[in-house]
């Protein structure tokens, strides 16, 4: 399992719910986690390990020794959002870019954990920013979507790179042809 990167078509794919916690989402959970923190990351979405279903992991603190902070969520949902903050935003998908991105400060938001319990959880700020960002993975909804013009044309340089370095990186065979997200 890896990290894919702009413009991998993964990270445009609306994911699936999961319909069943099967031993494949306890690995995938388990192995996002470890990956998002080798990598410095607060969340990380299966969208962006190419694995096509409504899972993500969390951890506000990006500490592997805080567990009391790390999430897995399923199939979950924002139920309630309020306030708008503008703020600076990264992505393990873009490594290196960052940009203001405006978001509503308060989310409510339902998922289920491994266990296939129900829960809520309501937030502000960095929190509610990092479940804003992880949902929008798993509809296809990328941070630079989020952009205003000013950080569009700041990251246009960046994004054009991302483009260029996947296409060689296809051209290396680094890519299968058949580059359908997997379900």
């Amino acid at each position: 399992m890896k990290i894919v990167k702009y413009p991998h078509p993964a990270l445009r794919a609306a994911a699936r719910p999961v319909t069943a916690i099967d031993k494949d989402v306890q690995l995938a959970a388990a192995q996002m986690l470890d990956l998002m923190y080798k990598h410095e990351g607060l969340g990380l979405a299966a969208p962006q390990v190419d694995f096509g279903y409504q899972l993500l992991v969390m951890n506000f603190e990006g500490d592997p020794g805080r567990k009391d902070m790390e999430y897995v969520a399923i199939n979950p949902a924002i139920v309630e959002s309020k306030g708008t903050v503008n703020d600076r935003e990264g992505c393990l998908s873009f490594p290196g870019l960052y940009q203001n991105v405006r978001r509503a400060k308060t989310v409510k938001v339902q998922a289920y954990n491994l266990k296939g319990e129900l829960y809520e959880m309501a937030c502000s700020d960095l929190p509610a920013r990092v479940w804003q960002h992880e949902i929008d993975h798993l509809n296809g909804v990328l941070f630079i979507d989020k952009m205003g013009p000013l950080g569009r044309l700041g990251s246009k340089k960046d994004i054009e790179k991302f483009i260029a370095d996947f296409e060689q990186a296809k051209k290396k065979g680094e890519y299968p042809s058949d580059l359908a997200p997997k379900m």
